[in-house]
C-alpha cells in the first residue's frame, strides 16, 4: 500500500522550533524552508507529498496547487481553510492517507474516515531523521544493533487492534 502524506503546513511551521524562527521573521521564509525539507524527506522515502496552507496567506499571484520540487503545494480558496482541504482528502483518500497535525479537530476527523494522524512535531522528528540519512548517505533499513531475545514468549498474545496495527505500519514506513 503506497503513503500518501497530507501536510497541514503552518501547523507544522509553527509547531516546529527551527521552522518557526524562520515563520518569524518572513511567512515565505518558513515556506520555503519546509518544502525544502520535504523535498529532501520524498527523495529518502518515495512517500506522495501534499502540503496544505491557508490561502488567506498565499503568495500573490499564487495559483490554488503547484508543485515544487515534487512536492504537491495547496493553497485553500478564498474564504477557506486548510483544514476544510485537509478533511477533504482524507475523506477521499482514506485509509492511503497519513494526515500531519497537531489539530486535534483535525486529526479526529481523519482517524474517522480511516486515515492515520500523527503530530506534527512527530512528523518533524521523523523527517529531519530521514534528511540526516540522506546526508550522511546511510540506509535506514541496516542491521538491527538492539538486544533481541533468544526464547519464544508463551502465553496468550497481545495483538494491538485493527486501528492500531495500521498506525503503527504506517509509521513504520515513515
Amino acid at each position: 500500500m503506497s503513503l500518501y502524506i497530507v501536510i497541514d503546513g503552518y501547523n507544522l511551521i509553527r509547531q516546529s522550533v527551527m521552522l518557526s524562527r524562520l515563520d518569524d521573521q518572513a511567512l515565505e521564509l518558513g515556506r520555503e524552508a519546509l518544502i525544502d525539507f520535504l523535498a529532501a524527506y520524498k527523495r529518502v522515502k518515495g512517500h506522495q507529498i501534499s502540503v496544505v496552507f491557508d490561502g488567506i496567506n498565499a503568495p500573490i499571484f499564487s495559483q490554488q496547487r503547484e508543485r515544487l520540487k515534487g512536492i504537491d503545494i495547496r493553497f485553500s480558496r478564498s474564504g477557506e481553510q486548510a483544514d476544510a482541504v485537509i478533511k477533504r482528502m482524507a475523506d477521499r483518500l482514506k485509509e492511503k492517507a497519513l494526515v500531519v497535525t497537531s489539530d486535534k479537530e483535525v486529526a479526529d476527523f481523519a482517524v474517522e474516515k480511516g486515515a492515520t494522524a500523527v503530530s506534527s512535531l512527530e512528523f518533524e522528528e521523523k523527517m529531519q531523521m530521514a534528511v540526516l540519512m540522506e546526508m550522511k548517505g546511510t540506509d535506514e533499513s541496516g542491521e538491527n544493533s538492539g538486544w533481541e531475545p533468544t526464547t519464544q514468549k508463551k502465553g496468550p498474545r497481545k495483538r494491538l487492534p485493527r486501528k492500531a496495527r495500521r498506525k503503527k505500519k504506517k509509521l513504520h514506513k515513515l
